[in-house]
């Protein structure tokens, strides 16, 4: 099973879902890929942002493999399922879709803990380091629930 995680700029908020999801899915020896990607091309090549990286460290987690990327129309093809962390990137990403398929591939990761909420994860780019935890701390719960609809 292939897994995309989607947020603005594929720095903050996608590469920890990416990183919580592929940490949680190798320790419970699951056969998935998980990749994030930004709908903007803002920091695609770059790492991380440098809270995310602090923030995963925190809890045994690398993101420093990881380098930002736009996301792009044949990501429908190669992923199974592509979370998005927000109605507004969620919205864009749907506006792509060519497919009824691949606009059923498209959810919001926070739907995963609360059903039909529609919540936002925010984005803690321009908060404090309390932002980036309490991103941690949700991803890391609707990451607990992927893996426990897949074991």
């Amino acid at each position: 099973m292939k897994i995309l995680m989607v947020c603005l700029g594929n720095i903050c908020r996608s590469p920890l879902a990416e990183g919580i999801l592929q940490h949680k899915a190798n320790k419970n020896n699951l056969n998935i890929e998980v990749d994030s990607a930004g709908t903007a091309a803002y920091h695609a090549g770059n790492l991380p942002d440098e809270r995310s990286i602090e923030v995963a460290n925190k809890y045994g987690i690398d993101l420093t493999n990881q380098r930002a990327r736009q996301f792009g129309i044949t990501d429908f093809q190669e992923f199974d399922v592509i979370y998005v962390m927000d109605a507004k990137n969620y919205n864009n990403i749907l506006k792509l879709a060519s497919t009824r398929e691949d606009e059923q591939k498209v959810k919001l990761i926070l739907n995963e803990i609360e059903p039909n909420s529609n919540s936002s994860v925010p984005d803690p780019y321009y908060g404090g380091k309390d932002g980036f935890e309490n991103v941690y701390q949700m991803l890391d719960i609707a990451s607990d629930k992927i893996i426990s609809q897949l074991i």
